[in-house]
């Protein structure tokens, strides 16, 4: 302690001032660094919340204790905690949707409430619930959904509702997804068609719908898929990379509707017979002429004649039907009409003689095997005009742009890249401060301390001092050499170093004292005389503790 106030008083008045700011620096600089490390890392919770809804997160957080920091419109949380808070809030049903659905109508009373009211509450309450479930797609932030709905209007007809959808996105929305959109608001609305639906997005503009692309959009799946197929048959020989398939379907993009109605002559039915019998019987008596021998008692004289007849008819009637076929055939588009293969295979690698591998074209034979799996696989079809092309060549090496990211070990590991940036800099800047201002303004700084002459004693220059108990005297055969604190061996006086020996005599005949190394016999001395070399180092320190 003694010593540092000594250095501390032999300082000038700049040399403390910079040696104050370096040293608040330094300690600045560890302090930040232990906050630093001590901080947690912060990861985003949420962000783009509406006021409200921020300010309900903010409670919550608040009420659990939760360490958090706003940034502008975001909320940020500890990494560590950001997926259990999520979930925590979520189960609270946090952040709220600021759409209100059918819970509106749970407010709803029947005192004074009249028809309009209720109305405009359940019409309020089904454009909430529709812009919930659109706002639930991960492309859509938020949406607004509005229903022009004028109930029921007995003295009006032909009065059709009409809706429109206003979207935040996070990206661009196809004519596809805007269709859905039409087609979820109509099926919610009764008598809502969806051409009566516009679909506005965040930039104001109107997403039309565009024709319908039901035809083209089928051959393109069908398509694809087709490629994928071949490419999997096709690379489970060639191995992966090694095949290039390309497939094109051209469909029948016109409907068709025939009916047909066909009678066939031959091919009649009875269905019905009518079969009719009759029959019919006459018999005829003829009492003959009168006469006188009529008119006789016996009788004899009259003649008796009598006729028999008996007829039968028979009728049968049939009805036939003829055969008639009735045939309706609708085609709609979408049917294949052509279908095209092309497909690219790489070369076989051949090892050469002395080591390198080549490649060659695959052989005929080959090539027929794959065009027997392609036309399996895609279903090949001569007589619609089906045309498959397979042909084998040697692919250009490709040549990657950039530079491929390794992540290593560190991308494993959950770190904060700008924390440990900034733990570098500043840590960086206390060792430089320490390293390159503190420690040379006080080793520059240091007070030397007045040296024994030669005739013992400590002084200034040409003084001599008595000499203290158990110090040696003055006897120029012992003379020790000027040393100076701070200083190392070697250099002159002048600059505070330590001045070479230049002869010690009178110290026996030891081999080291006949060294003409200066060192070596200093070291002999003090081996020697230890206890005089003690007292003298003490009376120097005690003589520079008076000193200052």
């Amino acid at each position: 302690m003694q010593q540092i106030i000594s250095l501390w008083t032999n300082l000038e008045p700049r040399r403390r001032i910079t040696v104050i700011l370096a040293t608040v620096a330094m300690f600045a600089a560890v302090l930040l660094l232990a906050r630093m490390a001590a901080q947690p890392s912060m990861s985003l919770l949420y962000s783009g919340l509406e006021n409200g809804q921020a300010g309900e997160i903010v409670r919550a957080l608040d009420q659990r204790g939760v360490t958090y920091e706003v940034r502008g419109g975001s909320i940020y949380v500890d990494g560590r905690d950001r997926d259990a808070l999520r979930m925590t809030l979520a189960s609270e049903g946090l952040p709220r949707n600021s759409s209100q659905g059918y819970e509106l109508l749970d407010s709803l009373s029947g005192f004074g409430m009249t028809s309009q009211m209720f109305d405009a509450a359940y019409w309020r309450a089904k454009e909430g619930e529709l812009a919930r479930t659109i706002a639930s797609s991960p492309q859509i932030e938020a949406a607004r959904v509005h229903i022009a709905h004028q109930g029921a209007t007995p003295f009006q007809r032909d009065v059709k509702p009409t809706a429109s959808i206003a979207l935040t996105t996070s990206g661009d929305i196809s004519a596809s997804q805007a269709k859905a959109l039409r087609y979820l608001v109509a099926s919610a609305v009764a008598g809502l068609n969806p051409d009566d639906v516009a679909v506005i997005d965040d930039k104001g503009e109107l997403l039309s719908l565009a024709d319908d692309p039901s035809a083209d959009t089928a051959a393109t799946d069908r398509a694809q898929a087709l490629k994928e197929k071949v490419q999997r048959l096709l690379e489970a020989r060639v191995g992966a990379g090694n095949a290039v398939v390309e497939v094109t379907v051209e469909t029948v993009t016109e409907s068709e509707s025939i009916h047909e109605r066909r009678f066939d002559p031959d091919g009649r039915v009875a269905i019905s017979t009518d079969t009719e019998e009759s029959s019919n019987s006459a018999q005829n008596s003829d009492a003959g002429n009168v006469t006188v021998a009529s008119n006789l008692p016996n009788g004899a004289g009259g003649g008796n004649n009598s006729s028999n007849s008996q007829g039968n008819e028979t009728r049968e009637r049939v009805n036939y039907e003829v055969s008639e076929v009735n045939r309706e055939v609708l085609r709609a588009p979408g049917a294949v009409r052509r279908m095209t293969v092309a497909v690219l295979v790489n070369g076989v690698g051949t090892q050469g003689a002395d080591g390198t591998t080549t490649l060659a074209v695959r052989g005929d034979e080959e090539l027929a095997s794959l065009r027997e799996l392609v036309s399996s696989a895609v279903g090949y079809d001569d007589s619609r005009g089906d045309v498959i092309t397979i042909k084998s060549m040697v692919f250009e090496p490709v040549t990657l742009l950039g530079t491929a990211s390794d992540g290593g070990f560190a991308a494993g590991l959950n770190l904060d890249v700008m924390s440990l940036i900034q733990m570098a800099v500043l840590a960086l800047v206390a060792l430089v401060l320490g390293l390159f201002v503190i420690k040379p303004v006080l080793s520059g700084g240091v007070a030397r301390v007045p040296l024994l002459e030669s005739g013992g004693g400590g002084g200034s220059a040409g003084e001599s001092l008595p000499a203290l108990d158990g110090e040696i005297d003055g006897d120029e055969d012992y003379a020790l050499p000027d040393l100076s604190m701070g200083s190392g061996f070697g250099g002159g006086n002048e600059g505070g170093g330590f001045p070479m020996i230049a002869d010690f005599d009178g110290m026996g005949g030891g081999s080291a004292m006949d060294s003409d190394d200066p060192v070596a016999r200093l070291q002999s001395l003090i081996e020697e005389r230890k206890d005089e070399t003690m007292e003298i180092l003490r009376s120097w320190l005690e003589e520079s503790g008076e000193t200052a």
